[in-house]
């Protein structure tokens, strides 16, 4: 058995923190931030100073992106981690510089453009009408509420939406990006990457960002996920092989994953994430098989590991409580501060505890986002995996409760397309 130390920007690796613990290894867990310091409670043993704990883990896992210079220098040290780089933390964050390494490992970018003037942007798209996606840069990025994607071929709907930005988001959005809308089917491929080699096989996966079914309302990050593990060949070579040397050149060991537009005449790529995804990884423990701390070592070490997948589908539902998706610490405190999480009857698999902890036995909601569950389910199709997932959910009851029903559904139109093009098979 090892010693592992999981080191959480937000509280969110508990999950797979708790699965580790669970097979029988020693498992601390920090929390960076104050207001989700309660999260996990009862899951998983916790520590608050994680710096004094790197002695003791045989392997480190960071969460999120901005450790990248506390994990190289960990590496340095000869620790196994896994985690970002320096390297892989600006590739997320800022949003050029991921495009411009995009370019040069060979790998297609959407044409876009950078401004930190309102008026100037409104120029642009005025003088060259098309239809755009405005998306803003740099710590702000993962606002989703500030992104929008336009409707109009001439742009108009851009336009007013900037103007709007100018009056209302100015001091906030201070650079953004103005991107060609492309039509096609948003899927990711993502593959865990050793500091030398991806394991293969990749995790194709949907994400179903909008908070209401059949993406109407804000962007939440994502309301659930369907995946399936493939080797992809065509996908894979396009996109993530492309990436290989840069990133064994860092020495980056994690997740990285590709979220790209397709089409009839391509693939056209928009971001990467260089960590673990949420709820994607809630997900991917639905769909791996194997002990989870000998493939978390073996990663950490660069050793050869080879991933074993369940065969099908998995779907992932987000269980949610006001007042997501929005921060409102009064309103987590009025609505959902402690609410207990029951259960009609006992089931031990497909339950991904998030913002919860156990207190007086009972699963209760903590932090203040009100992010509770992702709820997973598994099978042949894609209808079997959304059956199971939903029959899961039936079981759960939360006061204020709320979930999309549509997750996966649009799977028939998405793998037709996906397949008619030669992506999977």
């Amino acid at each position: 058995m090892s010693r592992f130390l999981f080191v959480s920007k937000y509280a969110l690796i508990h999950d797979l923190a708790w699965e580790v613990l669970k097979e029988g290894h020693e498992v601390r867990y920090a929390i960076l931030s104050k207001a989700d310091k309660d999260v996990a409670d009862g899951f998983v043993p916790k520590c608050e100073d994680w710096e004094k704990q790197a002695e003791w883990a045989e392997v480190v896992v960071f969460d999120y992106t901005d450790f990248g210079a506390a994990a190289e220098k960990l590496r340095k040290a000869g620790k196994p981690v896994v985690g970002g780089t320096v390297y892989t933390d600006r590739l997320e964050t800022d949003r050029d510089f991921g495009q411009e390494e995009m370019r040069a490992a060979g790998i297609a970018t959407i044409p876009g453009w950078d401004f930190e003037s309102f008026d100037a942007a409104v120029e642009f798209v005025r003088t060259h009408p098309d239809r755009y996606v405005v998306k803003p840069n740099g710590k702000v990025q993962n606002e989703k509420v500030l992104s929008f994607v336009g409707q109009e071929e001439d742009g108009r709907d851009i336009v007013s939406m900037l103007e709007r930005y100018r009056k209302g988001w100015a001091g906030k959005m201070r650079s953004f990006q103005v991107q060609k809308h492309v039509s096609g089917v948003e899927v990711a491929i993502g593959a865990f990457f050793n500091g030398k080699e991806f394991q293969l096989p990749a995790c194709v996966n949907f994400e179903h960002k909008r908070m209401f079914n059949g993406e109407i309302g804000p962007s939440t990050g994502e309301m659930g996920t369907t995946t399936f593990w493939s080797n992809a060949a065509s996908f894979f070579g396009a996109t993530l092989a492309k990436m290989r040397e840069r990133l064994a050149k860092a020495g980056y060991v994690g997740y990285f994953d590709l979220n790209c537009i397709v089409n009839g005449r391509g693939i056209y790529p928009l971001e990467f994430t260089c960590r673990f995804g949420y709820p994607t990884i809630n997900i991917q423990l639905e769909g791996l098989l194997g002990k989870r701390g000998e493939w978390l070592l073996a990663l950490a070490k660069g050793e050869a590991y080879t991933l074993r997948a369940k065969r099908g589908f998995q779907v992932g539902v987000v269980i949610a409580v006001p007042p997501f998706p929005f921060v409102d610490a009064d309103a987590f405190r009025k609505y959902s501060e402690g609410a207990v999480i029951l259960f009609k009857r006992e089931i031990p698999e497909g339950l991904h505890p998030c913002d919860v902890k156990i207190a007086d036995g009972d699963w209760q909601l903590a932090g203040n986002s009100g992010y509770a569950l992702v709820v997973t389910g598994s099978g042949p199709t894609m209808e079997d995996a959304r059956r199971e997932a939903y029959n899961r959910v039936k079981n759960i009851m939360v006061p204020n409760m709320f979930y999309r029903t549509d997750i996966g559904e649009r799977w028939h139109r998405d793998g037709d397309l996906l397949q008619t093009w030669g992506l999977i098979s």
